[in-house]
C-alpha cells in the first residue's frame, strides 16, 4: 500500500509552513489536504483566521495564501495500511531545501516534526518552528480546546511576527480572530 503526498501548496511569498507527514486515505482520495471531516486542522484555520466561517474546498488554497501560508507532508513516499501515522513504513522524504521565502514551520503534530528532522534538519537552523497538537481525530488525548488555543497563538504569533502597526487578535472574548495591518 504505497501511498505519495500531494503536492506542495507553497510558493515564492510562502513565510508559514504547516508540515504534516502524509496525507491520510480520505485526502489522498480526494486530493485535498485535511479532508477528513474529523480532522480538525480547516475547523481551526476557519475559527482563527475566517472569524469562524466555513472555506470551500476549491477556495482553501487561496485562502492560506492570503496569509503567506503553506502546507506540505514531512514524507514524499510511505508504505501505510489505513491513515495512522503509526502504521509508516518505508518512508521516503520531501526536501524542503529549494523553498527560501519559507520563516517559520508549524509542525502538525510530533510525528511530522520527528521525520521532518530526519531529512531536513539543515533547513530547520535559519528558521524558527513549533510542534502543535496534531488535529488528527487519532489524537484525542489533549480537549479540543486546548489544542485550539495552541494552533491560535502560534499562527498569530507567526503571522504577526515583525509586522509594523499590526494587530492581532484571538479567541479572548470581545477581540475578534484575525489580523490586520493599520
Amino acid at each position: 500500500m504505497e501511498k505519495k503526498c500531494l503536492k506542495p501548496w507553497i510558493d515564492e511569498n510562502t513565510r508559514i509552513l504547516i508540515v504534516g507527514t502524509m496525507p491520510g486515505e480520505q485526502s489522498l482520495r480526494e486530493q485535498m489536504y485535511y479532508a477528513n471531516p474529523h480532522n480538525k486542522f480547516w475547523s481551526y484555520i476557519e475559527k482563527i483566521l475566517n472569524q469562524g466561517q466555513k472555506l470551500e474546498n476549491k477556495d482553501r488554497k487561496r485562502f492560506l495564501q492570503k496569509y503567506n501560508i503553506g502546507l506540505w507532508d514531512a514524507l514524499s513516499v510511505c508504505e501505510r495500511k489505513g491513515s495512522l501515522d503509526s502504521k509508516i513504513k518505508k518512508e521516503q522524504y520531501n526536501d524542503f531545501s529549494k523553498f527560501q521565502s519559507v520563516q517559520y514551520i508549524l509542525f502538525n503534530g510530533k510525528k511530522a516534526q520527528k521525520y521532518f528532522e530526519k531529512h531536513n534538519a539543515e533547513y530547520l537552523k535559519e528558521r524558527l518552528f513549533r510542534q502543535l497538537p496534531s488535529t488528527s481525530p487519532a489524537n484525542a488525548s489533549i480537549p479540543d480546546q486546548i489544542k485550539l488555543e495552541e494552533w491560535e497563538h502560534a499562527l498569530l504569533q507567526f503571522i504577526c511576527y515583525g509586522k509594523k502597526n499590526i494587530f492581532c487578535g484571538g479567541l479572548q472574548s470581545g477581540i475578534p480572530s484575525y489580523y490586520k495591518i493599520n
